[in-house]
């Protein structure tokens, strides 16, 4: 595997790609960290990236403004430049564009999110991991956002989700189910999985992302990760 990053126009952005040489076009998966938009969590980044590299994956992390930098639309930008860039080397990445999708974790969950609605977006599925939805806690990051949700349109990918009901930060009624709400409202295909143990920011929630998350493990929340796996080959997304 080469791993390398590439910056991109947006300042302060960068794009790290971890790329498999490969006898065929691979599957791709764009990762957005959490970190409240101030910092670039390693539990949601290099973690996530190989954990899905070893189930034959082209996976990229983006990078995108944070702590005296941040600003939400800036990062929804760095975000675009990372998909343009990917689409316009995939031949040399080995990644196929017709299965290139984006996850997200809480703020970067609504980041993806918001990409995952534009109007040209290269995103084919979104998957979104216990995300900030509503602009409910912009004080508390210190960013100004917006109600992804009312994103939502005809053209929005098949979106996976899955939170926990131990949540005190991004609540389901207050996140999750408003913007399943959204995605039911426009016909758009969808799993939802609201686990009722774990918690906030607990990635993939085993002990290769507990050993940098304060040992947070929960066997019962990781079971997101093939459940995920499994609804993109239930849907031939992959």
């Amino acid at each position: 595997m080469e791993i390398k990053s590439v910056n991109l126009d947006q300042p302060y952005s960068s794009l790290d790609i971890y790329h498999s040489n490969t006898d065929k076009a691979l599957p791709g998966l764009v990762i957005l960290p959490g970190g409240s938009y101030n910092q670039i969590m390693e539990r949601d980044s290099e973690r996530v990236a190989l954990t899905f590299a070893t189930h034959a994956w082209q996976t990229f992390v983006v990078r995108y403004p944070v702590v005296e930098h941040k600003n939400y639309e800036e990062a929804k930008i760095a975000v675009h430049q990372a998909f343009e860039y990917i689409v316009n080397h995939a031949a040399e990445l080995d990644v196929d564009a017709d299965r290139l999708g984006i996850i997200g974790f809480s703020a970067g969950g609504q980041i993806a999110a918001a990409y995952s609605n534009e109007k040209l977006t290269h995103a084919r599925f979104a998957a979104l991991g216990y995300p900030v939805i509503q602009p409910l806690i912009d004080e508390r990051m210190g960013v100004t956002t917006e109600n992804v949700a009312k994103l939502v349109n005809p053209q929005t990918p098949p979106t996976f989700m899955w939170g926990s009901a131990k949540d005190e930060l991004t609540p389901f009624v207050d996140h999750l189910q408003v913007y399943a709400d959204a995605l039911i409202k426009n016909d758009i295909p969808y799993e939802l999985h609201e686990f009722g143990t774990g918690g906030h920011g607990i990635a993939l929630a085993n002990e290769y992302t507990g050993i940098v998350n304060n040992d947070r493990v929960d066997n019962h929340m990781g079971k997101w990760f093939p459940l995920f796996l499994e609804w993109l080959t239930e849907l031939n997304l992959i």
